[in-house]
């Protein structure tokens, strides 16, 4: 049997012996293309399932976020109450303004810094590129 009596992606192949190596590296660069696109289309599938995932992830965490404001809300007007029966209701208020004032300046101070250590670069990736296109380049020598 040769090469051609069986389908592309049908599993092993019996080579003949007049086959030709061109078409050997014809059948593999084939073969190759076929497994890169059957890897692609695995990892896309993945991916989506993972998406669908993270999705409803976030979702969730957006709701505790909303019920986390709601809480810091009532626990704040709460607070102003409490604050209202040893003082004026206007000086109550206002402490708690400054108590949450306080709080955003130092989450903010705090994530301004965490975000000024990220680094966008992935110098994995570039390595690991940079040393794949030396491999390539020694493979054509």
């Amino acid at each position: 049997m040769t090469v051609g009596d069986r389908p592309p992606g049908s599993g092993m192949h019996r080579l003949s012996v007049d086959e030709s190596v061109g078409e050997l590296v014809s059948q593999l660069t084939s073969d190759l293309g076929q497994l890169t696109r059957q890897e692609l289309a695995l990892a896309k599938a993945e991916l989506q399932v993972e998406a669908k995932k993270a999705g409803k992830g976030a979702g969730m965490l957006g709701g505790a976020a909303f019920a986390g404001w709601m809480a810091a809300l009532f626990v704040s007007l709460t607070a102003m109450w409490a604050l209202d029966k040893v003082m004026d209701l206007i000086w109550a208020a206002l402490i708690v303004a400054v108590v949450w004032a306080v709080v955003a300046v130092v989450l903010a101070a705090k994530g301004r810094k965490e975000l000024q250590e990220v680094n966008p670069k992935p110098d994995q990736t570039v390595e690991s590129l940079k040393e794949d296109a030396k491999w390539l380049k020694t493979q054509k020598s």
